[in-house]
């Protein structure tokens, strides 16, 4: 069985390429970085490292790789002949790889091929279908008549800390223990090939999509402006106050309220799921920055993002939502003049004052909201620092 994975980084390797590799995939990555592309094909293998206390190295092979604007032609003599695709090259890069995709499924279909699944792994709500909507705007109608009917583009979720160190023999990956690849199966066109080893098919893809962004990416972005206001430099130190975990772990335990009330997740699960990402969280053995976690403020402080939309939706139930309020506080407190989102977040602050901030940047205007916000606010400008 042979796969065609586009995007050899650390996600694409540690991750994507592995579990393919597990389920008995020859991998071929396509990628544009022709020293990465060279080591790849020089051992036919790469490395994988676990970070956890063995730091054990997995050799993942066999592997080649193929570069989309040198080698065009055998990219896509190779979607012509392979069994799957998957992506994980950022969302933002999509549209560069849809036109050899595009071209590559059509010559598949004109030569009668099987049918055949593409899964775009990126960091993003719906990925495959944003690929698909990329091949859409650059081929005719009836070609992309010809690819519905014969291509699925199942939808995925993706869940694992992945870095990367330069090694004697090229670029390791370096993943935690945790992983999570969860597929849509309900759209999936190709039921012939084996499950993907410890990968989860679903029918619906929703709930997991936003169990990741309201328990873990908000535990993640709550725990970095917590730890900001200690003065902390990592995740797993700023756990070790234990206010900022009293915080996290009860702001997690709110937000999963919102998935029992809107999915009826169960709740004993929830509370196992919670544990599991907080440990997670601590693994000492990555140094996962305050300042990298945190980025991106106004983003991440947005409507519908990880920590006020579990809010609003609680204020709306009448349950308890003090400690994403206190969170979501912190947020507006993240102070780093190199990010260009928190250097803007802070001047207006300055010139317009907290209240006009949280209806701004949060969209948040019920009074009571913004009462328990600011009441947060204020208090933690004030002390500067948490206890210690």
């Amino acid at each position: 069985m042979k796969a065609l994975h586009f995007g050899a980084g650390k996600i694409g390797k540690g991750l994507i390429g592995n579990l393919l590799n597990k389920t008995g995939y020859e991998v071929c990555f396509v990628d544009v970085n022709q020293e990465m592309i060279d080591c790849i094909n020089k051992r036919n293998s790469y490395s994988v490292e676990l970070l956890d206390e063995e730091h054990s190295v997995e050799i993942i092979s066999p592997v080649s790789a193929l570069n989309s604007i040198t080698q065009k032609e055998k990219v896509i003599e190779a979607i012509v002949n392979v069994d799957i695709i998957t992506t994980s090259v950022g969302v933002v890069n999509l549209p560069n790889i849809a036109r050899v995709l595009a071209e590559g499924l059509l010559d598949r279909i004109a030569q009668n091929r099987k049918k055949i699944d593409v899964i775009a792994n990126e960091n993003a709500i719906n990925a495959s279908l944003t690929l698909k909507k990329e091949i859409e705007q650059i081929i005719s109608v009836e070609e992309m008549t010809q690819i519905n009917s014969h291509v699925g583009f199942p939808n995925s979720a993706i869940d694992r800390l992945a870095l990367s160190k330069k090694g004697d023999q090229g670029e390791i990956a370096l993943v935690e223990p945790f992983f999570e690849w969860v597929i849509n199966k309900s759209e999936m066109v190709n039921f012939d090939l084996p499950l993907i080893s410890n990968a989860i098919y679903v029918e619906n893809l929703k709930p997991y999509i936003e169990r990741k962004l309201y328990i873990v990416n908000m535990g993640h972005a709550a725990t970095a402006y917590l730890g900001f206001l200690t003065g902390e430099s990592t995740i797993a130190k700023a756990l070790r106050n234990p206010e900022v975990e009293r915080i996290v772990r009860a702001a997690m335990v709110e937000s999963s309220q919102y998935m029992i009330e809107t999915y009826r997740s169960d709740s004993q699960e929830m509370i196992e799921f919670i544990e599991k990402t907080l440990k997670r969280f601590k693994n000492s053995n990555i140094s996962d920055e305050i300042l990298r976690v945190g980025r991106s403020p106004i983003r991440k402080l947005g409507y519908e993002e990880r920590l006020v939309k579990p809010a609003r939706e609680l204020f709306k139930l009448g349950l308890p939502f003090e400690n994403l309020a206190a969170s979501i506080a912190a947020g507006y407190l993240f102070n780093n003049p190199e990010d260009e989102e928190s250097f803007a977040l802070q001047s207006y602050i300055r010139e317009n004052g907290i209240d006009k901030a949280i209806s701004h940047f949060s969209q948040i205007e019920h009074a009571k909201m913004k009462e328990m916000i600011t009441k947060h606010y204020d208090k933690m400008k004030n002390n500067h620092k948490m206890t210690h």
